[in-house]
């Protein structure tokens, strides 16, 4: 079994994401600090330039915004690290056997690490703002779960992919600034006009994003029926 064979080659994992963490951060002064200042820099332009304009029809925009802002980064981030990872040990598959879906899967791990590492980030926006905290926002790790394994489905899809056709990591470029603008992480989703509901509908992180909001914006257990369509 897969689950199996991930436990049999869990050390070379976690050395795989330990390498891709420590690469991430390598040189930088700040270190690991700045997952917790790029989401809040990120967050204070452009709120600076959209809270005005629904600042009516958002209470808490801040932190709408940095919860959208951190959930499509994760999706963005991991999914184009795990569209290149076969590409990029490719020399050491040819010497060695080691189960290629593990390059994907310790991409996916890396950036959920980094997801975590953004969490005080989001603590400071919840505690500034005043938003209550509740025990319903902990119940963000059953949709954090959700999204990381269909993280994980489209890296293999893509890393498949892109063997065959290099072209496709120019394309996922192009794909992820569309996706960013058709899922509602920095405006409502009220102001969509009906023919263009398609748009969100057909949208998975559509689905995500609002599942993480139900959590740790409005504070409760995300739907059930969401948590399905997530699944």
């Amino acid at each position: 079994m897969i689950l199996q064979e991930v436990y049999h080659y869990r050390y070379l994992l976690h050395e795989l994401v330990t390498r891709d963490i420590k690469k991430k951060y390598r040189r930088s002064v700040l270190g690991i600090l700045w997952s917790i200042l790029n989401p809040l820099l990120m967050m204070s332009v452009t709120a600076m330039v959209f809270s005005t304009l629904f600042r009516f029809s958002i209470d808490n925009y801040p932190l709408y915004l940095l919860i959208g802002q951190i959930m499509f980064s994760f999706f963005s981030e991991s999914t184009t690290f795990a569209m290149t990872s076969i590409l990029e040990n490719g020399s050491l598959l040819k010497k060695i056997y080691i189960p290629k879906y593990l390059f994907p899967l310790s991409r996916v791990t890396s950036s959920c690490v980094n997801l975590l590492f953004t969490l005080p980030a989001l603590i400071i926006i919840i505690l500034v703002t005043g938003q209550p905290l509740t025990f319903g926002m902990l119940t963000f790790v059953f949709p954090l779960i959700l999204l990381f394994f269909f993280c994980l489905g489209f890296g293999l899809l893509l890393t498949t992919m892109v063997v065959y056709f290099r072209d496709v990591y120019h394309l996922y470029g192009v794909l992820i600034t569309l996706l960013s603008y058709a899922t509602p992480v920095f405006y409502p989703e009220d102001i969509v006009p009906p023919e263009y509901q398609g748009l969100l509908l057909y949208n998975p992180l559509y689905y995500f994003v609002k599942a993480f909001r139900q959590s740790l914006y409005s504070g409760c257990m995300p739907d059930s029926s969401l948590l399905l369509i997530c699944l």
